[in-house]
């Protein structure tokens, strides 16, 4: 590594090094507060033209989250019956524990959705930030720095997107418009495990240069 470059380690790398897809929380409170906190990080998101096109509905009434949590249950036993069912049938036998470990954290999370102290559903508005590349994009930094934020609280989430196989149900619970888009579910609460460190492929993997699958090896230049 060359010496002569400033060393840089603000512990923001560190919070991204050890996030991790937190699916099992505890019920225990969360101070309304850290709620706030994460919204104020969500916000300070770049987006197209500072439009800043973005509500969060935010969840904490028991019955409500009981009836999102019925929504995305009933999403999730089909996506086992088909997609979850292909897949167990395309993987190899040593693949095969690591998809089973993969599916069971994500049956606990429909079974205990409703048990996280709040859900937070970031919506966004498409009209005012559609770039012609990827409608909704802005909302996605915004939903970045809430779990980073949340991270460095010590608090756990995870980001899902299987309720919107059933988005006109979530809408009609919680009162949300047509125009105002979810894209996201995040349950927010205490881990049950720990934050630690995911295995990752290698950056000199994942990068070309130049071209589409011109690579350099990263590591032997460091």
């Amino acid at each position: 590594m060359n010496s002569d470059l400033p060393v840089i380690e603000p512990a923001i790398f560190e919070a991204m090094r050890t996030q991790r897809a937190m699916r099992r929380l505890k019920p225990d409170p969360v101070p309304v507060e850290y709620i706030h906190r994460l919204i104020w990080a969500a916000t300070r998101a770049p987006n197209g033209g500072n439009v800043q096109p973005w509500r969060f509905m935010v969840v904490e009434d028991s019955a409500k989250k009981r009836g999102l949590q019925e929504i995305y249950a009933a999403e999730w036993a089909k996506y086992i019956a088909g997609r979850g069912a292909q897949k167990r049938a395309e993987v190899s036998e040593r693949e095969r524990r690591s998809l089973e470990l993969t599916l069971e954290r994500g049956q606990y999370l429909a079974d205990h959705l409703h048990e996280a102290p709040y859900i937070i559903i970031p919506c966004g508005f498409l009209l005012a930030i559609n770039s012609g590349i990827a409608s909704g994009s802005s909302i996605y930094p915004a939903i970045q720095n809430l779990m980073l934020a949340a991270r460095a609280m010590g608090l756990g989430t995870v980001l899902t997107t299987l309720h919107r196989q059933n988005e006109g149900a979530v809408r009609a619970l919680l009162g949300i418009p047509e125009d105002a888009h979810t894209a996201a579910l995040l349950p927010i609460g205490w881990p049950v495990g720990r934050f630690g460190e995911g295995p990752r492929r290698p950056p000199s993997e994942v990068t070309y240069w130049d071209s589409w699958g011109e690579t350099r090896d990263f590591e032997a230049l460091l």
